[in-house]
C-alpha cells in the first residue's frame, strides 16, 4: 500500500466515524489496520521494509521501519526503553 492510499484509507475511517456509521473502537481497528498494511507493504523500489525486536522484552514487538537490518537494530534499540547490547531482528513479510 502506498502513502496516498494509506491516508484516504484513514480519510475514509474518520469520515464514517464522524458521520455515526461506526464507533471509535471499529475507527481504531480500522486505522491501525491501515498502518499494518502500510508498515509492511513496501516497494522493492524503496529499498525500505519493516523489522520488529525479538529476544528481550525490552525490544520484543517494537517495529520500525528501515533500510537495513543494521539500522534496524539501531531504531529499535533507539525506541525501546533499556534495549540491551543484543537482541534479535527479523524482518516482518
Amino acid at each position: 500500500m502506498d502513502r496516498i492510499s494509506a491516508i484516504r484509507n484513514v480519510e475514509d475511517a474518520l469520515r464514517a466515524f464522524e458521520e455515526g456509521e461506526t464507533d471509535l473502537a471499529a475507527t481504531e481497528e480500522r486505522v491501525l489496520a491501515t498502518l499494518r498494511t502500510y508498515a509492511t507493504e513496501f516497494d522493492d523500489e524503496t529499498a525500505l521494509a519493516a523489522y520488529v525486536g525479538k529476544g528481550d522484552e525490552a525490544v520484543e514487538g517494537v517495529v520500525v521501519v528501515a533500510s537495513s537490518r543494521a539500522e534496524a537494530r539501531e531504531r529499535i534499540a533507539d525506541h525501546a526503553v533499556d534495549a540491551p547490547e543484543t537482541f534479535e531482528v527479523d524482518r516482518l513479510e
